[in-house]
């Protein structure tokens, strides 16, 4: 019996073992599917991004979509660089029948901006083409300075317009600092360099120097754009210039704006085509991955906010 009970227990444990061997082949079988599948997705999504590298190019007279999201800032995805790079590829197609600025941004570097509306005016000299501005949720400050370069700016009733005017954020520490028993020992040469410390006393003298010589005077090319842009359309008042934001339909009526519509009221109305081209960087594989993820992610967490599922 012993005997019997010894290699029973040896059959039992080869079955148990094969059994595990078994689980475990299954489980790397499937991890290799899972992996070839995943080779084939990455693949054709490059192969696509290949075969879609002639971007920006169609045969149909068409309506050309350069958009402006997010803050307008050099080196971003909103800065001069991009953004005129792509408006050179919507004026110069032999199909574009005119160029639209679809615009959703509170604004950013003024720089940045002056010099997209440079170039949408030169733009529009050279190749005798219109440009237009539709605005979606809101287009001030650095947006507006833009967007006064248009031929025709349109926008939603309930669109934000206007903040015709300049900022600069600063902030001081010095009594949270007194009070923690932290003192400043940073260093500079020059009276004003250490103007906007937040770490130092207020520099009474080099902000009102700031103040007169950088923000009124950016404040004043800010104006004068605005009104080579607008001419006689603008209506000024006391409020015009000083920061103050309208809504679409108000924005009519002062002259911000000249009426109300969509991209596709543009596109039908006024320009009388029946396509509308969007000119965009090419994205890497990567870019498009996680873009969508974070669509899904913010989509998640919306409805986990509202309670809806």
């Amino acid at each position: 019996m012993d005997n019997q009970e010894v290699g029973i227990d040896r059959l039992a444990k080869a079955a148990e073992s094969f059994i595990k061997q078994e689980r475990w082949s299954r489980r790397w079988t499937n991890l290799l599917k899972f992996a070839v599948i995943a080779y084939i997705v990455i693949m054709l999504a490059l192969l696509t991004g290949v075969m879609d590298s002639s971007n920006h190019t169609t045969s149909t007279k068409h309506l050309a979509v350069v958009k402006i999201e997010g803050t307008i800032v050099a080196g971003g995805k909103v800065s001069a660089e991009t953004i005129n790079s792509l408006l050179r590829d919507a004026f110069k197609s032999p199909d574009s029948v005119a160029v639209v600025i679809q615009a959703n941004s509170g604004g950013g570097s003024p720089v940045q901006s002056a010099l997209i509306n440079d170039e949408i005016t030169r733009l529009k000299e050279k190749y005798d083409k219109p440009a237009y501005v539709v605005i979606e949720d809101i287009c001030t400050s650095g947006c507006y300075y833009i967007a006064v370069a248009a031929d025709k700016i349109y926008a939603n009733k309930g669109s934000i317009v206007g903040s015709i005017g300049v900022r600069m954020d600063t902030f001081g520490f010095t009594g949270l600092m007194e009070k923690m028993g932290i003192e400043n020992r940073s260093m500079h040469a020059g009276t004003h360099k250490a103007f906007i410390n937040p770490f130092g006393e207020k520099d009474v003298e080099g902000r009102k120097f700031f103040q007169e010589k950088i923000l009124e005077r950016t404040h004043q090319q800010f104006i004068e754009t605005v009104r080579a842009g607008r001419g006689e359309r603008i209506i000024e008042t006391e409020d015009t210039y000083t920061g103050l934001v309208w809504l679409g339909d108000e924005a009519v009526k002062n002259g911000l704006i000249d009426g109300l519509g969509d991209l596709g009221y543009v596109m039908r109305d006024i320009a009388k085509v029946d396509t509308a081209q969007l000119y965009e960087s090419e994205k890497s594989l990567i870019e498009q991955l996680m873009g969508d993820i974070s669509t899904e992610t913010a989509y998640r967490l919306s409805m986990m906010l509202t309670g809806m599922k």
